[in-house]
C-alpha cells in the first residue's frame, strides 16, 4: 500500500499561464511564500526548490514533462531529517482545460504506508495552490505568510513526533 494525496483546483486562466506560474521563479515567489524552483525543465534534469532565504527545501528530478499539460517530479524534502530519510516521493501536476477554466490536479504519492512527507503536503498544497489561483485570477498574491508558517511548523512537529 502507498501514501497518496490528491488535490484538484479550478483556475480561471489558460493552461499556458498556469504552466508558467508553476515553473517560472517570478511567479512562484509571489504565491509560494518567496520560494522558487530552479531547473532547465527537461526530462531527466534535476530540480531544486529554494526557500525565501535561499536554502534548499526540496529537490529531485524531472521525470516527465509535457508543456502545458503534465509535469511529474521525483521529490524529496531536504530540511526535515525524518522526511528526508523517507526518500523520494512522486508529484504529478496535470492540467486540463475545460471551457475557459483550467483543472489543476496534484497527485503527490510515495510507495510507503503512513509517509510523513505525504502527511505534511496535505496542509501545504492547499495553501500553495490557493495562492496560485488567487494570483492568476486577480493579479494579486494571497497574503497567507503567517498562516503558512504556522501550518508548516505544525506539520514539521507532527512529522518529528511520529
Amino acid at each position: 500500500m502507498a501514501s497518496r494525496f490528491v488535490y484538484v483546483t479550478y483556475i480561471r486562466s489558460t493552461p499556458e499561464k498556469v504552466w508558467e506560474a508553476l515553473i517560472k521563479p517570478e511567479f512562484t515567489r509571489q504565491y509560494w511564500f518567496g520560494a522558487h524552483a530552479a531547473s532547465d525543465w527537461q526530462t531527466g534534469s534535476s530540480w531544486t526548490l529554494f526557500g525565501k532565504d535561499g536554502k534548499i527545501t526540496d529537490s529531485g528530478e524531472v521525470l516527465e514533462i509535457d508543456p502545458p499539460r503534465r509535469l511529474v517530479l521525483k521529490w524529496r524534502n531536504e530540511f526535515v531529517p525524518e522526511m528526508k530519510a523517507e526518500g523520494y516521493t512522486r508529484c504529478a501536476f496535470d492540467l486540463t482545460e475545460r471551457n475557459g477554466v483550467v483543472e489543476l490536479k496534484i497527485t503527490h504519492e510515495m510507495e510507503r504506508d503512513n509517509a510523513k512527507t505525504i502527511a505534511s503536503v496535505t496542509g501545504g498544497w492547499p495553501i500553495v495552490l490557493s495562492g496560485l489561483k488567487t494570483l492568476l485570477e486577480t493579479g494579486t498574491p494571497l497574503d497567507m505568510t503567517d498562516r503558512a508558517k504556522a501550518r508548516r511548523e505544525e506539520r514539521e512537529e507532527a512529522a518529528r513526533s511520529g
